[in-house]
């Protein structure tokens, strides 16, 4: 079941908000998590029952090792903390990398192991580091004391447990014990519609509109087509928006689907597009990834403490390892490789301009900054959707014109572009269909450089956990009338905007991070 369904829009949700609301006006704490963690267990459960008998065990386990953990506290229990987190990372391992390795080992060896097609369980990955981070935390002292019945509710948040936001316990498990007033929980619905709102536009009226874009540019290098220079940018400009305008989207809906029930989540996305460096990129892109990445990993493998060699080399096995997170392939190594590489490099540049002056460096800065580091970002993200490494670097020659500039009347992308290129027949223009896609693209690109986000627009109610920085940043002078504010005139707009969601809504399509 996903966000952007009917099912969870008309059914699943009102159900779940109306017997919430009820035993928030009528009953007692108990029964309001009772009820929020039946329903996270049957929205888990949805597509797939068996993965309960996983989740519910692996929780339990969890539970009395971190139990353990806390008796002990951070002067023992080192080598208990060992084997807790090697029992998550082994489960994440066989469910998601055990067809990885026997296929290679194949390929090495020249053997013929065979091992079934294993089936991910949902949100897996997300789970699992959700997971550690309450182990170590037990074992620091920075987690709530609570029953199994709360840690399980922690854990099986439905907003949550497809995609992330990546939440650290300490963060949501107090607000589940809270009693909103009838204030509150007016404000928690107005921002929590809202916020959603946005998201399930990013998701059904962006991203699923470009995706076709996107799956054509990289069907032609999959098939081993040569791709013209413009189409090979169409598609990777389409899948670097899509990608970003789903799962910021996805992030939104998870955001604003828990502020209906009052909690606040950790927000996930500030403009990522916008940053002036690789650095900035990661503390905007993913953020509670990005955290848990520096608070678990970094920092465990020594972070800046060790000189500056050593720290390259953890800077480059953090982003290998985050790479290596995302799915079971050498595309997704080879993506880490190069955040890893590009993380190595701003560093190195940083610390030169700290020494020395260097003449036209400050082309590097501003907006100079933003267009190199979004090209870095693109190449990126190319081994990020390719399935082999060959379709990326076919990508790639592409677009540095191997193939040729432009060919009239590609077919490529006809079919994905009708609605649009119709509309310049209206004026008796006969449009070419490639060139309105990139102009749609790049007009999107000025999009995300320029406008607020939502996490901005409705920074006076605080949406969110605020993890990287003291607050949300200031939206710019010239955007401030888009600030949220209680009117009919943004009720009217929220509810065109969902209107129009719903009737894009006729095929419902999964989001792109629930495979990861």
């Amino acid at each position: 079941m996903f966000f952007n369904s009917t099912t969870f829009l008309f059914g699943f949700l009102p159900i779940v908000l109306a017997g919430f609301f009820l035993l928030e006006r009528f009953g007692n704490l108990f029964a309001r998590q009772a009820w929020l963690l039946a329903a996270s267990l049957v929205f888990y459960a949805w597509g797939n029952a068996s993965v309960l008998a996983l989740f519910l065990p692996l929780t339990a386990i969890n539970y009395l090792l971190g139990s353990a953990l806390q008796r002990r506290g951070e002067s023992g229990g080192k080598w208990l903390l060992v084997l807790a987190v090697g029992l998550n990372v082994l489960v994440l391992c066989y469910f998601k990398y055990a067809n990885f390795f026997v296929t290679n080992l194949n390929a090495v060896l020249q053997a013929d192991l065979f091992i079934e097609k294993i089936l991910l369980p949902l949100g897996i990955s997300f789970i699992t580091f959700m997971q550690i981070a309450w182990l170590v935390g037990c074992r620091r002292g920075e987690t709530v004391p609570c029953s199994y019945f709360e840690f399980l509710l922690f854990s099986a948040f439905f907003p949550q447990i497809i995609s992330g936001p990546i939440v650290y316990q300490k963060e949501t498990q107090p607000q589940f014990r809270k009693t909103r007033g009838a204030s509150e929980r007016a404000t928690d619905i107005c921002v929590g519609v809202t916020i959603f709102t946005m998201g399930l536009a990013k998701k059904v009226l962006v991203a699923d509109t470009i995706a076709p874009w996107a799956n054509q540019g990289f069907w032609a290098v999959g098939a081993d087509q040569p791709i013209t220079l413009v189409a090979a940018w169409i598609g990777a400009l389409a899948y670097a928006f899509q990608l970003y305008f789903d799962f910021s989207g996805y992030s939104d809906m998870a955001i604003g689907v828990a502020r209906l029930f009052g909690i606040r989540l950790p927000l996930n996305f500030n403009s990522p597009y916008k940053a002036e460096n690789i650095s900035d990129f990661w503390r905007r892109w993913h953020m509670t990834l990005s955290r848990f990445l520096r608070d678990f990993v970094y920092i465990g493998l020594g972070g800046n403490r060790c000189g500056s060699v050593r720290r390259s080399a953890n800077l480059f096995l953090t982003m290998l390892l985050g790479g290596f997170w995302h799915g079971a392939g050498w595309t997704f190594v080879f993506w880490g490789a190069l955040h890893g590489s590009y993380l190595v490099v701003n560093h190195a540049w940083t610390s030169l301009l700290e020494r020395t002056k260097i003449p036209g460096a400050m082309i590097f800065a501003g907006w100079g900054g933003r267009a190199l580091t979004f090209l870095a970002v693109l190449v990126s993200w190319i081994f990020f959707r390719a399935e082999h490494p060959a379709e990326a670097f076919r990508m790639m020659a592409g677009m540095v014109g191997a193939n040729g500039i432009f060919v009239t009347g590609d077919p490529l992308f006809f079919k994905s572009s009708p609605n649009l290129v119709g509309v310049f027949s209206w004026f008796g223009w006969q449009a070419e269909p490639q060139f309105v896609l990139l102009g749609c693209l790049v007009g999107l690109g000025v999009f995300v450089s320029i406008l607020p986000n939502s996490q901005q627009i409705l920074a006076a109610l605080e949406p969110g956990i605020v993890t990287y920085g003291k607050k949300i940043e200031e939206i710019p002078a010239a955007f401030r009338a888009l600030a949220w504010r209680p009117s009919v005139g943004w009720l009217a707009v929220t509810l065109l905007v969902f209107i129009w969601c719903m009737l894009n809504l006729s095929n419902v399509s999964s989001f792109l991070y629930k495979d990861f």
